[in-house]
């Protein structure tokens, strides 16, 4: 068993007992190399692959139980990282995220304030994003990290749509580039609010003026205002741009190339090209970032927020508008 599967078998063994069925929400029992769902009127199986649990709804996911028995490649994000990361080496990035390390330094400090070990839920966490080194530094945090594709931080498979845990489980859940690639990005949201204890924090980023990326697996974009909305169950405690202007401007530039052609060498070219004639813009950002016009026009946006029985009205929402228009 490789370092990463036997990390993963503890993480799961430590939650154990917050997991549920994600078909009926019913506890689930061990067996051989498997999770049954112990009500009598479910019984679903969930196989454990290489150690990791796979809690798949087959009967309301994209996704089935069957793709990761076979090992199959659920959403390419794996083969686009590592692609990522060979060109990465000899030319710069068009990419910059300004407020990641910032806002995961709020979140942690608001969390270990909430408890003293507190368990926080990673969407998304196959591979590291943009700032989340900061919750793996921070010694007092216990971490689930799940996604929808085997990888090398994935510690259980699951479903956004149909999170396997019991109500009021976590502290903090973390959504980071989860909510453009879900069919359903308002009941991803409901599972949050759901999973989430009472109070608690729930941190979002999620794109806007950014173009088609993970291919058939990227479904929507929100606005300012609509991501707002989109975590209207919650009190708001910062939200903002975090990819500004200079980053949208970069990407549409690069994608505006890669029209021109659908080989892989000529995707290539592009990028390099994109990448050394593009770069300077996304520094452009850091002045940018909290000015009103990047309100309408950021990269993709953040929100910070705490778990609440109230929920915003619209007529409040469109009050919240800090735009330059």
């Amino acid at each position: 068993m490789s370092e990463s599967t036997r990390e993963g078998a503890l993480t799961c063994e430590s939650v154990r007992d917050l997991l549920r069925c994600p078909a009926c929400k019913g506890p689930l029992d061990r067996a051989e190399d498997a999770l049954v769902c112990g009500r009598a009127t479910c019984a679903k199986r969930f196989p454990v692959v290489n150690g990791v649990p796979v809690l798949i709804n087959d009967d309301a996911s994209v996704f089935s139980v069957a793709d990761f028995v076979a090992m199959r490649d659920t959403t390419f994000r794996l083969r686009e990282n590592r692609l990522k990361a060979a060109l990465a080496r000899w030319m710069p990035d068009i990419s910059r995220n300004v407020k990641a390390l910032e806002n995961y330094d709020h979140l942690v400090r608001l969390a270990l304030e909430r408890s003293p070990r507190p368990r926080i839920l990673v969407l998304g966490a196959s591979i590291l994003g943009v700032g989340t080194g900061r919750l793996l530094s921070e010694p007092g945090l216990e971490l689930v990290e799940t996604d929808v594709s085997f990888g090398p931080r994935t510690r259980l498979v699951c479903d956004a749509h149909d999170i396997p845990f019991a109500d009021g489980s976590f502290d903090a859940v973390v959504a980071q580039a989860v909510m453009e690639h879900v069919i359903d990005p308002h009941r991803c949201v409901d599972e949050i609010h759901r999973v989430l204890k009472p109070g608690g924090l729930v941190y979002a980023e999620t794109p806007f003026m950014q173009q088609v990326h993970m291919g058939r697996y990227d479904f929507t974009r929100f606005s300012d205002l609509g991501h707002r909305r989109l975590f209207r169950r919650f009190e708001e405690i910062s939200r903002g741009a975090v990819g500004g202007p200079g980053m949208a401007l970069a990407w549409s530039y690069q994608y505006f190339l890669w029209s021109f052609g659908t080989s892989r060498a000529w995707h290539a070219f592009v990028r390099g090209f994109a990448a050394f004639t593009a770069f300077f813009l996304k520094y452009f950002d850091r002045y940018l970032i909290e000015k009103p016009g990047t309100l309408d026009a950021a990269s993709g946006y953040f929100f910070l927020g705490r778990r609440s029985e109230h929920t915003l009205a619209d007529r409040e929402l469109i009050r919240l508008y800090r735009g330059n228009m």
